[in-house]
């Protein structure tokens, strides 16, 4: 019997669609599942005709696979996929292929890679991005691991993920050890603060300027034609003209509580690691656990009630600053993903293409857009490029929304509708073009209460120097280090 060119572990709604993609596109699939009656559902049903083998278990899939072997996990991360790993290096050779398509955090993925090759095994992690319809019709994919394996997989990788407008494929190699789930963690945080930032406009068109769905879908329609372009203001459009069965918009009728599975968490806590300021992914975050808290907010809101606000603004004025607000907010959660890119590539020794990356995810990932064309061709311009608001195409985008976006933000704070993540953005912007902070006074507080030591405006960077500031204090000081 003719081997298998790829096996497939796991049936979940991802596995599946990824199999039958991989399939359409010319390649025999093995796939097992834990639970066989799900192999036995899925050969007699989707996959009824097509070229699969479906396998009772792991020894059966890697011996129904052709040489070198390509075993890819589409399994819960964590300790499901150490315990599979352990289940298939026995069952491997040298050069065999390893291959990680779940959501694993990066420095699971780099133990991991260095884990199989001490074995003689290859071992990729790789983001998947798309969701259900993305693994089924072409996602975004950011393999990394060990280099070697790549070759072996690039025919397949290239084959099934998404193209974009000019036909690139949206998938490439990204780097060794974590970097291809690295980037698939910054891409998910990206996301989080794309879609907090389009809540918080959402939310000022409903409770500020008093609109209904229809129209609010209206405005979405519209900004998907401009700058804003992208999946996941589409959907928004589509999801305010959806109608329940009594006719009213579904939208309406779902609770306020957002749910999450911890990418955006981890992309808060690299940043912090990283000392790179990710502030609006860290208020998306905090935004999605501040809905979780839906009685106690209930409860707040009696406590602390909203006076409704008098609008007194020209609507189209209004939906116009919006409109930039939310344009140079985007820009900005974009320049700090890509700095802590940058950031975790130097700590790591990871050659990334910026460029590469943000044409990987033009198609087929929840954050493609056509901004992401704009992105790819700043670093075109200056690969080494220290933040995206220094291109000159992003530096006169910001300097033309941000009027708007001031009066965006200061019309919301003055009718106490919250928009942290806009306002997060504004802040860090300020900061970042600020040449003299105030973080001198923090250093002497330092100083004063720690004898932490402070650099000096009239003296080389580079000395350090500590004052007994009550007089009765010591002349030792502590020594420097960043936390």
């Amino acid at each position: 019997m003719k081997k298998c060119d790829i096996g497939l572990i796991g049936l979940a709604v991802m596995g599946e669609n990824l199999a039958l993609n991989m399939e359409s596109k010319g390649f025999s699939v093995a796939v097992y599942n834990r639970t066989y009656e799900k192999v036995e559902r899925f050969i007699s049903g989707r996959a009824a005709g097509k070229n699969f083998v479906g396998c009772a278990s792991v020894e059966d899939l890697v011996s129904a696979l052709s040489r070198p072997r390509k075993v890819m996990m589409m399994i819960k991360a964590g300790q499901a996929v150490d315990d599979m790993i352990d289940r298939l290096i026995p069952l491997l050779d040298s050069g065999d292929v390893i291959i990680d398509g779940g959501n694993s955090h990066f420095p699971d993925t780099a133990r991991r890679t260095a884990y199989c090759e001490s074995k003689g095994l290859l071992y990729i992690g790789t983001g998947v991005s798309g969701g259900e319809e993305g693994a089924l019709l072409g996602p975004s994919m950011m393999p990394g691991g060990s280099p070697a394996a790549w070759q072996t997989v690039k025919p397949i990788f290239t084959a099934v993920c998404a193209k974009a407008p000019d036909g690139t494929p949206c998938c490439d190699w990204v780097g060794e050890g974590g970097a291809g789930h690295f980037v698939k963690m910054v891409h998910n945080g990206i996301e989080y603060g794309d879609m907090e930032l389009i809540c918080e406009a959402y939310g000022l068109m409903r409770d500020y300027l008093g609109m209904t769905a229809d129209e609010m879908h209206r405005v979405f329609a519209d900004w998907n034609t401009r700058e804003l372009d992208s999946y996941l203001i589409g959907i928004t459009a589509d999801i305010l003209s959806y109608r329940d069965t009594d006719g009213a918009p579904l939208v309406d009728k779902i609770l306020d509580t957002a749910g999450q599975k911890g990418t955006g968490k981890w992309t808060a806590i690299a940043s912090l690691d990283a000392g790179v300021p990710l502030t609006l992914i860290a208020e998306a975050v905090y935004a999605r656990s501040l809905s979780a808290m839906k009685d106690e907010r209930v409860a707040a809101s009696k406590v602390f009630p909203r006076t409704p606000a008098e609008l007194c603004v020209d609507r189209d004025a209004f939906l116009a600053d919006l409109f930039s607000a939310l344009y140079a907010s985007k820009i900005v959660s974009y320049a700090q993903g890509f700095a802590l890119m940058r950031a975790a590539a130097a700590e790591y020794g990871w050659n990334l293409n910026y460029g590469g990356i943000a044409l990987m995810w033009r198609g087929g990932c929840i954050i493609r857009s056509a901004f992401l064309g704009r992105i790819k061709e700043a670093y075109d311009r200056n690969p080494s490029l220290s933040n995206l608001l220094l291109d000159g195409y992003f530096t006169e985008a910001v300097k033309n929304a941000e009027s708007g976006w001031r009066r965006t933000c200061a019309a919301a704070v003055t009718a106490g509708l919250p928009v942290p993540a806009m306002t997060t953005a504004l802040g860090w912007f300020d900061g970042y073009r600020s040449e003299r902070l105030t973080a001198n006074l923090l250093q002497a507080q330092r100083d004063y209460f720690g004898a932490h030591t402070y650099e000096r405006t009239d003296m080389p960077r580079g000395e350090f120097f500590h004052t007994d500031w009550t007089g009765h204090g010591g002349d030792t000081a502590s020594s420097q280090y960043n936390a």
